[in-house]
Parts: C-alpha cells; structure tokens; sequence
C-alpha cells in the first residue's frame, strides 16, 4: 500500500512540474475560501507561501478569504495581517459596539433604558436581518485600504483580485472585480444572521460562501496556470458541536460545499487544507491558534511551493506606498441619500466639523454613533483627494435611510424606592418633522409611572426638547422626614410615617454640544409636587391622612454636563459631570407662603483603572439653597442605592431612602471594583456626608463627617441591565442594610 502511495505522489509532482517546465510565464492565482475565523488561518498560510518565494499573480476569495485578499492584494505581506488581526478585537468588530464616549447624551439615555428593542411598524413586530449592520467591518477596511482608494477596476490593484458575493434576490453567484473595494469585501463576508446584507447599485448581497465558497473556476477563467488553494471550510459536524443558529445554518451550508470540493479540489494544484476542525466560524478569541494550523498545513506542500518558485519568471513588484497617518485632514463633506435627516443632525452624530483634521478613532466612533442611530441602514463613505493638496480629503457620504418609524422597547427593573417595574416604550421617529423623536414610557408594577420626551436634534445647532413624567412612590420613612412645619402642634411622638410621594413634572428647553463633549441644556419647567401620609392626621373631606405638600412650582433651569465614562454601570475609566441649577421663581397651591429661592447642586466622578482588571471610582457631590427657607418640599433627601434619581433624592449607603434630609449636603464615595470574571464584579464601596440646614452659613460642613456607610456587593452586567445585590453597614446606626438592585434605571 505504501509502495503505491509513494508512485502516486511521485506521479503528482512530476505532472505538476511537468506543467510548469512546459509554461515559460505562467500566472499563479491563488484561491481563498471562506470560513468565517477560521480565515484567520489563511495568514498563517500566506506566510509559509511568502518564504517559499512563490510571486502570486491573481488573487480571489470568498467572505473571510476575500477580506485577508484584498488586503494582500492591495500589498499588505503576511507579517501586516498577522500584526492587524491580532490586535482587534473582534467581538467590537462583529457587535458593531458604539464606545459610550462616542455617542451623544441622548443616545447614552436610550442605550441604558431598555433591555430590548425592536422594530414595530403598522404595529407588527419584526426582527433586524442581521446582529450587526458590519459597520465597525467597514469602518477598518476603508482605514487599511486608503492607500488604494482611487482603485474601481480590481485588476489594478498591486495584484489582480476579484471576489463573490450572493445576489440576495436572485440566489446567483456575482463576481465583485469593479467599484469600491471594501464595500465589496463587507458584501462578500456578510454572512446570514451574523450581518445585514449589503446594499451595491441597488442590488442587495450576501456571503458569497452561499453559492459558491472556493472560486476556483473564475480563477481559472482569469488565465492562471497554477493554482494554490487554502481551504479552510467546515466538514460535517455532530450534534455536540452544534451550539448556536450560526452553527447550524453553516452547517446546512457544508451539505453543498462538501460535495462541490470534491471536483474544485482537483482543479487545484497546491492545496492547502489546515487542521481546524476544533474551531468554529465565530472562534476569532482563538485566533493565534487558527494562524499556526494554517503555517502548519502550509509546511507541508513547502517543497512544491520552492519548487514552483525556482520556476517562476518573477516580475519586481512596485513597492506600495501605506497611509500610516493617525489622522487626515477632511476640508469639506457632502451628503446624499438623506431625505428625512438634514445635514446638520447628519453632522452633529459624526459630531464633524469642517475643515479640520480628525483623528480616525474619533471619525470611525462618530461614523458609528450615526449608525447606532437606527435612522440608517448603510453609511458608505468615501475619501476623495484633493487635486492640489495630497494631504487634503474631501469626504462623500452615501446614506441608506431607513424606513422603520416605530419600535416597542422593553425594560424591567427592580430598586428598594420604586421596587418593581416593568417598562413598554413606544417610539416614534419623524412624528412632525425631519430630526425629530417622541418616545412614551409606560411604567406598570409597585408603581405607576409614564415618562414622555419630544426631541428634535439639530446636532451641532440647538436642539428643542419636552419632556413630561409622572413618578410615584410610596415608603415607609423616618419621622425624622417631618419637618417642624410639618407637624401637627409640634408634638407627634412616631418612629416612622407612611410616605407617599408624586411629582408631575413639564419641561421645554433647548440643547446643545460644544467642543464635542459638553452638553448645555437650558430650559423652564412646571412641577407638580404633593407627598402626603395617612399614618397621622385628618383632612378636610375627613380622611385619615395629612398632606404635606400640593403646590405647583414654576422654574427656569440650566444644566451642564459632561461625561466620558465607558460604561454608566461598572465603568472602567472615564471622567464624569454634571452641574445642575434650579431657580423657582413662583408657586401656586398649598405653599402659601412661597418666596423666591434657588438650588445649585453638582456632582463628579473620576474612574480609572491600576490594573486590566481592578478599577477604582472616586465621586463628590453636593447642593444647597440660596433664598428663602421656608419651602422645605425641594430639600435633599439621602439614602438608599439603585433608583433613578428624582429632584434631590440622593442614593447613600448605610441608609434607606429618604433618611436624611436637609437643604444643604455634601457627599463624598469611592468605589473598589474587581472583575473576578468576564462581566462578574465584587465591589467595596464607602461613602460619607454632611446632611443639615444652612451647612454653609453655620461652618459645620467641615466640622466633621456626620454619617457614613460602607457597602460589600456582587454584581453582574446583564442584557437587562446591572444585576447586584450589597450589604452595607452604617456605623452611626449601628445597624445594616441589603440593597437588591436589578436592571436598568428608568
């Protein structure tokens, strides 16, 4: 068996040879398949092809092997992907994840509300066609390949490419050699359910490894003589290893291409057909791996691969000049395909002003939070040179509108002030105008609750919001809440009193951004507010309650905000602000007695990370009144953790919500996270404060700390939002507190 063995092989190299000593210039192609992170073995492959000396003449390929193609052909060598592929990180890549710095404050609220969202046009639900839109995909291949982006005609590329993509309407196999080179790669590697199809002239595409995953034909067509394969497609698997849809359409998809090798591999002269059957197609976190097997199935075709390069005619190629810049210097854009969104709002979400030069982590972020809108479904983009400047670039956007209007979105949440909730959003774009959003909140649980906003973005110009919200509480609460106001002949002897707390809030106001990361928003706003117990007292329709306060308050407001965190909950590094001031300038109810008063309050937080791992959050805050003191109804309010904050109620370890009150507080906190594992933290946390009245004008804000707490939790980071639970102990009170938190605040 052997002996046959060895004549067979001996057989096949002398036929190979015999077929290069006949051609005096003959063209090698080479053929990459698709596979999804296995791919990433076709480096490791290209590497070994490279010290072989073998000159490629034509290059094509298919999803994962059109991408690492077309980079190759536009003249990055084996060392460049190598060091490109192994420092991305490809779960950002594929999710098409915003980086929370890079969105707008509107889009930071709505991406920390809700759990789901989902499109809900003519009131029926649908689904999104893909994970990822294959923005962040799109956003690095146009990066890499600046350096050709004059090249439409493939085959003028430093080495002829093409690739195949799958006309989503037609189910036929398309040859992309013409247009723009990383929109067509994007088209090629769109892989069902993974990514949305790709848009090109109207006609809409998908992976090429559908119809055809190892184009060895076309090559052929081209004129090449020899061909050199890297096969890096999935065999059949069994049912342990089928684990997610992805698993299984692919697998449906290897019926076909398994069969189709079978005569594709004897077209074949140098195949290669790396040893990669424990990794999947989405197995990019072993990436490191995948390139070995590739060098390693390479290795072992090496001395026809030598020989096959002492026999070449080598042409010396044209060194390729890179653009190696951090940044580029745009000096205008233009924008098509926007109907419904002006310019401005277009801008304002690249947050790009021209001319000026941007660096490309800021653009790509930008870029992204255009995309994370939702308005689109595809943003190309396109660096034009200037004609008498090289080192200018105008920038052409191509936008795709999408013509989704409404979405259902859906939230719960579970704090120790509002307790449970379940949330139903209804959205609604381009209500009356171009630019504009209304969104209803409706809160049903311990308590009910609805929060409506009406915004219209002008971007980098002001913008125009409402906003109208209903919240309601009820909790038990210190008497200590009491004021001597409140009380009934100053004489009610009780340790706690019903609480039960609504406030029904009106704002309109204008908005802007400035120098990309500040917001100011300045606006006048009606408040209802009435808190009442029935623990005490009796009203004039003879019930058992007494209320507190019931009186309509009208203000003007300023707030400045800036926030660069990475993440709102669990943040690793970031700074954070937000200044806040209230003047009230009349009252109309039972607050008779209502002067002129004003409540400046601030609060900063500054997160940083010592290690991969361990982050450390220190924050202060504080607030006081200026004017009169007798309206005690907007006084702060400390303790409790895990609500969304309403007026002045403060959250504060070691305490229940609504603990302390005054019209003066200082707090300051520091906050120890260690992520034990991916998306696990254990947290230590402190805080203290001064709570009072007129801390100020007494000197006793720095008399000492009054209270403090200390707080030991678990947290996990969920679809839902922060899931955690703490124990912290007040030493003042000697006593302890658990705070259960669980979803997204709203």
């Amino acid at each position: 068996m052997k002996k046959w063995i060895v004549i067979l092989i001996l057989f096949y190299c002398g036929a190979l040879f015999s077929q290069i000593e006949e051609k005096e210039d003959f063209k090698v192609g080479l053929v990459l398949s698709g596979g999804g992170a296995k791919g990433l073995a076709h480096i490791g492959a290209l590497k070994i092809i490279e010290e072989s000396g073998v000159q490629v003449d034509y290059v094509g390929g298919t999803s994962m092997g059109a991408i690492i193609g077309a980079l190759y052909a536009s003249g990055y060598n084996s060392r460049q992907l190598d060091s490109i592929f192994q420092v991305l990180d490809f779960e950002t890549l594929i999710r098409d994840e915003v980086p929370r710095r890079a969105k707008t404050f509107y889009e930071k609220d709505e991406s920390e509300k809700y759990a789901v969202t989902l499109p809900f046009d003519d009131f029926k639900l649908s689904f999104p066609s893909g994970i990822s839109k294959g923005q962040n995909v799109y956003n690095l291949l146009s990066r890499l390949l600046l350096h050709v982006k004059n090249v439409d005609d493939f085959s003028k590329l430093p080495t002829p490419f093409f690739c195949v993509a799958t006309n989503v309407e037609t189910g036929q196999e398309v040859i992309l050699d013409k247009g723009y080179l990383p929109r067509a790669i994007t088209a090629s590697g769109a892989l069902p359910s993974l990514f949305a199809p790709v848009t090109i002239d109207e006609t809409i595409y998908v992976d090429g490894g559908v119809v055809n995953n190892y184009p060895v034909d076309h090559m052929k067509s081209l004129g090449a003589d020899i061909i050199i394969g890297v096969d890096v497609q999935d065999t059949l698997r069994g049912r342990e290893k089928l684990k997610s849809a992805i698993d299984v359409l692919v697998q449906i998809n290897n019926y076909r291409t398994i069969n189709d090798m079978v005569e594709k591999r004897k077209k074949t002269d140098i195949y290669i057909n790396p040893n990669i059957d424990d990794f999947s197609v989405v197995s990019f976190e072993e990436g490191r791996q995948i390139i070995e097997a590739g060098e390693e199935a390479a290795l072992l075709v090496r001395s026809d691969l030598k020989n096959l390069a002492a026999n070449q005619n080598k042409e010396e190629k044209v060194k390729v000049p890179f653009n190696n810049a951090n940044s580029i210097y745009i000096k205008d854009v233009t924008i098509e395909g926007n109907k419904d969104y002006s310019r401005a709002y277009v801008l304002g979400k690249l947050k790009l002003r021209t001319p000026s030069e941007i660096n490309y982590k800021d653009f790509n972020e930008g870029v992204n939070n255009l995309s994370a809108t939702g308005n689109f479904d595809e943003i190309d983009y396109y660096f034009i040179e200037d004609e008498d400047n090289a080192e200018e670039y105008s920038l052409k956007f191509v936008l795709q509108e999408n013509e989704s209007r409404n979405l259902l979105r859906l939230g719960v949440h579970y704090d120790d002030l509002y307790r449970s909730a379940a949330l139903v959003n209804v959205t609604r774009k381009r209500l009356f105008t171009n630019n504009d959003v209304s969104s209803l909140d409706l809160i049903v649980g311990d308590n009910l609750r609805y929060n409506f906003d009406y915004y219209i973005d002008k971007g980098f110009y002001w913008s125009v919001g409402f906003n109208s919200a209903f919240n309601s509480f009820d909790k038990d609460v210190s008497a200590d809440f009491i004021t001597e106001e409140d009380m009934i002949n100053g004489s009610i002897q009780l340790n706690e009193i019903d609480l039960k707390y609504d406030d029904f809030s009106n704002r309109v106001f204008v908005q802007t951004v400035f120098r990309r990361t500040f917001m100011l928003r300045l606006g006048a706003e009606h408040k209802w507010l009435r808190y009442f117990t029935e623990t005490i007292g009796i009203d004039e329709d003879n019930n058992p309650r007494t209320i507190f306060d019931r009186t309509n308050y009208f203000s003007a407001f300023g707030i400045l905000k800036y926030d660069s965190f990475d993440k709102e909950f669990f943040p690793n590094n970031g700074l954070f602000f937000e200044g806040d001031f209230h003047w009230y300038l009349f009252a109309e109810g039972l607050n008779e007695e209502f002067k002129v008063f004003a409540i400046p309050k601030a609060r900063a937080a500054y997160a940083f990370s010592p290690t991969s791992n361990f982050t450390v959050v220190i924050g202060t805050e504080g607030g006081f009144k200026i004017g009169d003191r007798g309206t005690s109804s907007l006084d702060f309010f400390v303790g409790g953790y895990g609500f969304n904050r309403l007026n002045n109620i403060i959250p504060f370890y070691g305490y229940e919500a609504l603990s302390l009150r005054g019209d003066t507080y200082l707090k300051s906190d520091i906050t120890l996270d260690y992520e034990i594992f991916r998306k696990n933290h254990i947290t230590l946390a402190a805080n203290i404060a001064n709570i009072g009245d007129q801390l100020f004008e007494r000197g006793e804000w720095i008399d000492g700390v009054d209270y403090s707490g200390f707080a030991i939790g678990y947290g996990l980071e969920t679809i839902i939002g922060p899931v955690e639970l703490k124990y912290a102990y007040s030493p003042e009170r000697k006593t302890d507190e658990w705070f259960v938190n669980i979803g997204f605040s709203f």
